[in-house]
């Protein structure tokens, strides 16, 4: 179970566009597990993958969170997308926030 939904984690993660952002939260609401943030912030911090864009995956109203110990990086990665980062949060947080339609 763990590693399907981790799967389904990484599934979301890859379709957030570039520009926006999603939520810890968001992500795990998504995957069928509303209660699973820490979950996903989990596989966000273990993911090695290029093609999983986990820098835009974000905390609650837009906190930056830990990026593996370098929120540099993630600050970095979000601004070269074009989102306006503060020090420690993502600036007009609910224009970025990623809401896919929901399938017919």
């Amino acid at each position: 179970m763990a590693s399907d939904f981790r799967a389904q984690v990484m599934a979301i993660v890859r379709r957030i566009p570039r520009g926006r952002v999603a939520t810890y939260g968001d992500i795990a609401e998504l995957a069928g597990h509303p209660r699973a943030w820490r979950a996903v912030g989990s596989h966000m911090r273990q993911c090695k993958d290029p093609g999983v864009p986990c820098h835009r995956v974000v905390g609650a109203g837009g906190a930056l969170g830990g990026y593996g110990g370098n929120p540099q990086v993630k600050r970095e990665s979000l601004r070269a997308e074009g989102i306006e980062v503060g020090v420690s949060a993502i600036r007009a947080f609910k224009t970025v926030r990623w809401a896919p339609k929901a399938k017919k």
